[in-house]
């Protein structure tokens, strides 16, 4: 399994040096930087999407849900989308990147702990019925932000079309450290809580059974997953099947269920597969499509396959 891992490692520093070095311009001096902060950006929002996931379908014991099942994904947009609406395009809280980036971190993290808060001060309340009620608060903010965008004026609203799919091509310098910041702080955090994930994967009896404090750590993970869903979905805008795909092709690789094989098996191809669509974003769409129009493209029809793959498993059983 380690010889598969250094295969990975392999194909994603050979895509990262393709990104980086073809065609690179005689005034390397500027396109070099450039190239180098997309490529971190890359890895960031790779890196924690694909561990985000991970986590997220250990935790559920299902192999597809992802945290957009929550409804982050559609409350990004309704925040970018009333912040537009009701101060417009050119206002502080929308072209400052700064204030943007924090409020909408803040209000993701703050509608996941709330929800959680709320949902599980009753006992007998379980993670699935957060997930529903999550499904449905997404559903609704995706009706709010599809009716006020409708109320939009049309030059408002192409400015806001950017925001609604990831970009790799203008990523702030500051913001990009500081997500370095926050999301290595998390990842760290997160480590205490890697020696129970093979036997939560086992799922909540035989996790009990084993002694695992079952809501403790799943009440952590649930933070740690908001935390890296929602700074990533900040810093770039939100890619929702990537987690999705990376993650199910990770077990598939590396046919096994062992997280300490299975959490950079997951970096890694995130890494390669953002890499890769950028590539292809750049050298053959000539930037007129972005990169998760792609992965979600590529994701949509893996998805439609897993549920088919789960209906023939269910039948045959």
């Amino acid at each position: 399994m380690k010889v598969k891992l250094w295969i990975l490692v392999g194909a994603a520093l050979a895509l990262a040096a393709c990104f980086v070095l073809i065609d690179l311009p005689h005034n390397w001096d500027y396109a070099l930087p450039r190239r180098l902060k997309k490529v971190l950006a890359i890895v960031l929002t790779g890196g924690a999407i694909g561990y985000a996931t991970l986590i997220f379908q250990t935790m559920t014991n299902n192999r597809i849900l992802t945290p957009s099942v929550i409804g982050l994904d559609y409350l990004y947009l309704l925040i970018q989308t009333f912040i537009v609406f009701v101060f417009g395009s050119l206002s502080y809280p929308s072209a400052n990147d700064h204030m943007n980036f924090a409020i909408t971190t803040i209000i993701m993290i703050l509608f996941v702990g709330i929800l959680y808060k709320l949902l599980f001060q009753r006992d007998g309340q379980n993670l699935f019925f957060l997930l529903l009620i999550g499904l449905v608060m997404g559903t609704m903010f995706e009706s709010i932000s599809t009716f006020l965008q409708v109320l939009i004026d049309p030059n408002e609203f192409q400015i806001l079309t950017s925001r609604m799919f990831a970009s790799f091509n203008n990523v702030n310098d500051e913001l990009l450290l500081l997500s370095v910041i926050l999301l290595g702080c998390v990842a760290v955090y997160s480590l205490r809580f890697r020696k129970y994930l093979d036997a939560m994967s086992l799922g909540k009896d035989h996790a009990v059974n084993l002694g695992i404090p079952y809501n403790a750590v799943v009440k952590n993970m649930l933070i740690i997953v908001t935390i890296l869903v929602s700074v990533s979905t900040a810093l770039v805008g939100p890619i929702t099947f990537l987690g999705l795909l990376v993650v199910n092709l990770a077990y598939q690789f590396m046919k096994t269920y062992r997280h300490s094989m299975l959490i950079p098996a997951s970096i890694l191809i995130s890494i390669i597969a953002l890499v890769g669509g950028q590539l292809i974003v750049e050298r053959i769409f000539s930037f007129n499509t972005t990169v998760s129009v792609i992965i979600n493209f590529v994701g949509g029809i893996y998805f439609l396959y897993l549920l088919l793959k789960e209906s023939r498993a269910h039948d045959r059983g």
